[in-house]
């Protein structure tokens, strides 16, 4: 079953900047580099798809791909989906060797709807950033929800070990088909042998979307777009005190922007754009990074009702010049 599936299975190093806080107080950019696994699921007539988590690719500035056979290619960022902690990167085939096609194959997707508990399973992923390696175990439950911020989804436990590094790789069955995604483990000294991933079935669709959208080159930092809105997170305690969906809040629409032009009002909650869910400022503001000055956004918006209602609406939005999304913080 190994041997079957390894060759689906990829690493994945993420290159990052993050703002790090001095010890005077001061914040300075620092480049950060995290690890992640990736399942070969696809190929069209230009790229190699390949599935992962969210936060495996979320905030990169280059992302590098390792294939069984130790050789690397970089990748972009096909599309996303926070909410379900889901993503799809590409790398053009023509930066993929020819030996490593030889070697490489799209993985077998299973039917994690017929998952029994107790039924035997595989995982395989880039564990600790060292490199691929396998662990095995049985499913020891389904449809399990675990309380993550901003993250929707049923989930697979598992008792078979997922280390950080491991998200993103492949659970398998004893057939060698891939029935989860691997996303997240519990972390706390009195637990273990619990270790969670996405079912393939709930994910197909999502993975299906994001294969099909246009793979997009971040632009650089003084060409990328403004939107023209002052926004703030909602969190999920507010979101269910207040009844409002949770997304980015709109705090002020700013005068003479695309927001303002488009009819955005404050109030309202951003919840996706371009079809890739908004669930926080930083998701929205890497979404925006591949976008220039001029082009065209089409933001799902919920907007405020007098009877204290959402309703959703699709806005096209016209990306203004030269500001910067202002990020209020939370009080």
């Amino acid at each position: 079953v190994v041997n079957s599936v390894m060759p689906s299975v990829v690493s994945i190093t993420n290159m990052s900047v993050q703002q790090v806080q001095s010890f005077f107080g001061g914040t300075s950019s620092q480049e950060v580099q995290s690890s992640g696994s990736g399942i070969i699921v696809g190929q069209n007539d230009t790229e190699l798809l390949i599935a992962t988590n969210n936060h495996v690719v979320e905030g990169s500035t280059t992302l590098t791909v390792s294939f069984i056979n130790e050789s690397s290619a970089e990748a972009k960022i096909k599309g996303t989906d926070a909410s379900r902690d889901l993503a799809v990167i590409a790398v053009p085939l023509e930066n993929i060797e020819e030996e490593t096609m030889g070697e490489i194959k799209v993985a077998t997707l299973g039917d994690s709807t017929k998952l029994q508990v107790g039924e035997p399973v595989i995982a395989i992923g880039n564990a600790l950033g060292y490199g691929q390696s396998v662990t095995t175990g049985i499913v020891s439950a389904l449809n399990r929800q675990i309380d993550m911020e901003g993250f929707d989804a049923e989930l697979i436990q598992t008792d078979a070990a997922i280390n950080p590094g491991n998200s993103g790789g492949a659970l398998v069955n004893a057939n060698g088909e891939v029935i989860g995604i691997n996303t997240v483990k519990v972390s706390s000294d009195a637990v273990e042998g619990m270790g969670y991933a996405i079912p393939i079935s709930d994910a197909n669709e999502t993975i299906t979307t994001l294969m099909n959208k246009e793979t997009r080159e971040q632009v650089p930092e003084d060409e990328r777009g403004f939107l023209g809105v002052e926004i703030t997170n909602v969190e999920a305690e507010s979101a269910e005190l207040y009844g409002m969906p949770t997304g980015v809040y709109i705090r002020n629409v700013i005068e003479g922007t695309g927001a303002e032009k488009a009819g955005l009002v404050r109030g309202g909650v951003i919840t996706e754009l371009d079809g890739s869910s908004v669930d926080s400022m930083t998701t929205l503001q890497n979404l925006l990074s591949y976008y220039r000055v001029g082009e065209t956004v089409t933001l799902t918006v919920e907007m405020p009702g007098k009877d204290g209602s959402y309703e959703e609406k699709e806005v096209e939005v016209v990306l203004s010049e030269k500001q910067t999304e202002t990020a209020i913080p939370k009080r």
